[in-house]
């Protein structure tokens, strides 16, 4: 049974007026809570007002039929976990209404009464494992979030660190450098190393701003994404080695810094899976922005994926997917053995 501070109430749906109560009674006698319907029309008004822990629903009801019912209620969003009673030569509808999500069913005979106790037990169970799993689901994805956070905040505060830090300093030592081969004008040996020095202090400075951009791929401006991944761009036509086009129609703005930097490495990945693996000669990379949906795609004319190695970690779908979890979009990716991967990452914009 579900672990509340009340009992389990279970709302029980038959025409049969005397079943009703003996079923009712023999429920209560279990420790439920137990409302009752004599009929789909009072069902229907029933649970337009409270919701169950559970509702056994008899199949034949002179003003509904159980799976219409189960429907109607589906179609309504106000279905809750219920068994199904049956008679006698109904069991094929009993198998449909399972088919629409009934936990279990139940015999109209003789040992209805005595079995109705563990059906509803067993039911109950099975809805608070569901809950229970859900639960546990929705908290490893709270998790999976929080650990990327934690991830993203320290690469952007090592970026700064490295940028602002470690990347002045260097700049200010090959500042002094310079002045000092001024002085050193009249000693051309001494001139020569200083002028190495400055040299290598250069390369360092590059090297380290490449790593500091490469930790921080995006800024915090809501206009950061689009620059970033049409730098991406110019970075993979600067290999020569494919074509990447990047489309994107319309000014897109995206507030959350978080947000715009797990697309772009998510773009990122895609990019770098097609020219490192697909063969592929031409790359599409587009950011499209509606009403209410935020599409990046990724879409490449290469050899596509076979289905063995779709699911391989070595190609980066499952961080990719993780990313994807993060900021509450879907993942998709598609392809066809010989016509290349399309890849499309799909967030639901709030209001």
């Amino acid at each position: 049974m579900p672990s509340t501070n009340h009992a389990p109430r279970i709302l029980v749906v038959d025409d049969d007026e005397g079943l009703l109560i003996l079923m009712a009674d023999t429920l209560r006698a279990e420790g439920y809570e137990v409302a009752t319907a004599g009929s789909g029309r009072t069902a229907r008004a029933w649970l337009g007002r409270h919701t169950p822990d559970l509702m056994m629903l008899d199949l034949k009801l002179q003003d509904a039929n159980g799976p219409a019912l189960v429907a109607e209620l589906q179609r309504e969003k106000t279905l809750v976990p219920f068994v199904v009673v049956t008679g006698q030569g109904d069991e094929k509808v009993a198998v449909e209404v399972m088919k629409q999500g009934a936990l279990d069913y139940v015999m109209k005979d003789s040992g209805m009464l005595d079995l109705l106790p563990a059906v509803a037990k067993r039911a109950l169970a099975a809805v608070a494992q569901g809950k229970a799993l859900a639960a546990a689901q929705v908290e490893r994805q709270r998790l999976e979030r929080e650990i990327l956070a934690v991830g993203e905040r320290e690469r952007h505060t090592i970026g700064a660190d490295l940028h602002d830090g470690l990347g002045q300093q260097l700049t200010a030592i090959e500042l002094m450098c310079t002045a000092l081969k001024e002085d050193a004008a009249p000693y051309p040996a001494l001139a020569k190393r200083l002028d190495y020095v400055g040299r290598m202090l250069r390369e360092a400075i590059v090297q380290t701003r490449f790593l500091a951009r490469g930790l921080v791929p995006v800024g915090s401006d809501p206009g950061a994404l689009p620059v970033g991944l049409a730098e991406l761009t110019e970075h993979i036509n600067a290999l020569g080695r494919v074509r990447c086009e990047f489309q994107c129609p319309g000014p897109i703005a995206i507030a959350d810094p978080f947000v715009a930097g797990h697309l772009y490495r998510i773009a990122q990945e895609a990019v770098n899976n097609a020219v490192k693996h697909a063969r592929a000669r031409n790359i599409v990379l587009r950011l499209v922005q509606t009403s209410d949906t935020l599409l990046l795609e990724v879409a490449d004319d290469g050899v596509g994926l076979a289905k063995t190695r779709a699911s391989r970690a070595g190609l980066g779908l499952g961080v990719m997917q993780h990313r994807a979890n993060a900021i509450g979009a879907q993942l998709t990716v598609a392809s066809r053995r010989g016509t290349g991967v399309t890849i499309r990452c799909s967030l639901a914009l709030k209001p």
